[in-house]
Order: structure tokens, then C-alpha cells, then sequence
């Protein structure tokens, strides 16, 4: 793991976040972008601090969607 690769699963997050065109439940979010759950937790992070993303508390479980 480097920060290439977090770079990569980063913009595979948010093209399946823009594709969405809604907020997506982290399940469906990396189901979507195929990650494992280390990688999709990686490429959140780096959205998050980019300001990138917004995270809103789903009935069931965590939603995200693009700022």
C-alpha cells in the first residue's frame, strides 16, 4: 500500500459516488467501486481531507455522497 494506490482507489470511490448522482451507504459504495474494506476506507479518507465528501448517519449504516 502506498499513496499512489490510495490515489487510484480514491478516484475510484468518487467516479462511483459522481455515477451515483445520490449519497450511497458504504456497503453499496464499496460493492460498486470493487475494494476491499481497508482500501475503501484508505480512499475515504484522502476524499475527506481533500473536503471532497460528505458523510450523513443512515438508518443502517454510514452515507456518502460528493460535496
Amino acid at each position: 500500500m502506498n499513496t499512489e494506490n490510495i490515489g487510484t482507489w480514491a478516484g475510484l470511490v468518487w467516479n462511483a459516488l459522481n455515477d451515483a448522482q445520490k449519497a450511497l451507504t458504504l456497503k453499496e459504495l464499496r460493492k460498486v467501486a470493487k475494494l476491499k474494506v481497508n482500501e475503501m476506507h484508505c480512499a475515504l479518507g484522502w476524499l475527506a481531507k481533500e473536503g471532497k465528501l460528505n458523510f450523513a448517519e443512515g438508518k443502517d449504516d454510514i452515507e456518502v455522497s460528493l460535496r
